[in-house]
Order: C-alpha cells, then sequence, then structure tokens
C-alpha cells in the first residue's frame, strides 16, 4: 500500500460470515491498518440482523464506545433502547451513550452498515472482539496456527479480557498445542469463573482437555 494514504471499496473488502449469526462483516479497520479508532461494516439480506443486538459495557469485547452508524445500502431498521427508528440508505445513527442497547434488520437483500466507535475518554483500543472474530475465520478455513497468532497479537492489550483467553485456549486446542491451551484457559477461568464456565460447559472445541490434568472447571 502507498505509505501516506491508502484505498479500497466496500465491495472490495472480503466478508466473513458472523459464527451463529446471519451477517457479514467487512474488516474495515484491519484490512487498512487503521489504529486510530474502530471502523468496520455489515452486510446481511432482508430480514436478516445487520447489527446484532449488543451494548457497548456487558458484552465480551465490549469497549465502551461511542458508536456512529451509516446505512451505505439497502434498508434497515435499528432498534435503540426498544424504539425503532427507520433508516434507509443515507441514514446515520449516532449513540453517544455506550449503556443504549442497539440492533438492526435488514429490510433489503444487501443492506450494508458501515459502524464506527471510539471510546470518548481516551484514545480508542481496538475491541476484544475483533482478534477472535477474524481468528475464527482462519481457524475455520484450517489455520489454526495463523488463529493463535491472531489472538496473541492482541493479548497486550486485551490481557484482562477473559474472552480473549477463551477464544485463545479454542484456538490452541484446535492446533493440537493441549498445555498452552489449558493455561490460557486457567487464566480466562481466574478472571471471570462464572462466565467460562458457562462458555465452557458444552463446548467441543475443549473436549480434549476435560480429562486432562490442570482442567480447571471442575
Amino acid at each position: 500500500m502507498p505509505r501516506r494514504f491508502r484505498t479500497t471499496s466496500l465491495d472490495a473488502i472480503e466478508e466473513i460470515p458472523a459464527v451463529g449469526g446471519t451477517l457479514r462483516w467487512k474488516p474495515v479497520r484491519r484490512t487498512l491498518g487503521i489504529r486510530a479508532f474502530g471502523i468496520n461494516a455489515y452486510a446481511a439480506d432482508t430480514g436478516q440482523d445487520v447489527v446484532e443486538e449488543h451494548d457497548e459495557v456487558g458484552g465480551a469485547g465490549a469497549g465502551g464506545h461511542e458508536e456512529l452508524y451509516l446505512v451505505t445500502a439497502g434498508h434497515a431498521r435499528f432498534t435503540i433502547d426498544g424504539e425503532d427508528v427507520d433508516a434507509p440508505a443515507g441514514t446515520l445513527v449516532f449513540l453517544p451513550e455506550p449503556e443504549a442497547r442497539r440492533a438492526a434488520t435488514a429490510l433489503a437483500d444487501g443492506t450494508t452498515v458501515l459502524a464506527i466507535g471510539a471510546d470518548p475518554e481516551r484514545a480508542a483500543p481496538v475491541s476484544a472482539w475483533e482478534s477472535f472474530f477474524y481468528a475464527e475465520h482462519q481457524s475455520a478455513g484450517g489455520d489454526h496456527a495463523g488463529a493463535v497468532a491472531t489472538v496473541q497479537d492482541a493479548r497486550a492489550e486485551h490481557d484482562a479480557n477473559p474472552a480473549l483467553h477463551y477464544n485463545l485456549a479454542c484456538f490452541l486446542t484446535r492446533d493440537g498445542r493441549l498445555e498452552d491451551a489449558l493455561a490460557e484457559l486457567r487464566l480466562a477461568h481466574a478472571i471471570d469463573p462464572e462466565r467460562v464456565e458457562r462458555w465452557a460447559r458444552e463446548d467441543e472445541d475443549l473436549a480434549p482437555l476435560r480429562q486432562r490434568p490442570g482442567w480447571p472447571l471442575i
């Protein structure tokens, strides 16, 4: 890429299907190497979620961000704290309060929403979820070692996030690195025992670990 500028288009950015969801992620920030703020796009077809229901304070990987959404194509219906907002192409929806519950449904095929977010109190970190979302895409394609490396790159910034350690344990297990996986699972469990026990209860990724010494969830 040129040093002083980088250019692409939303259509040119690879779409990555959400695990267990309907939206398709376009990793804008990762593609362009943006570091100052979070920016990504999401696409979906009629009746599908184009913004999954969430807030910016309670979920795994939440960043406490203000968020701005721009509907760049199609037509969406946002629901914010129970209130519906009609959002045809060109609509900007800004949520200054991280606590607000938000979601959006596509009302037309190919609906695309650009999301921009940052913590107003400090320079914006990259959200923790992005690393394990991208890693899942790598792992689904058979690149388990690449998935491990992607999540490990995020550890310095999100070492206190249990979901990061938990997902790293899953990718390490898929890569056959069982002792390293147990170490990461123990870290996740030490940070948030209740949630990690719930996540791990029926997670088939972790089946090879359950009978090994050091399994923390007993």
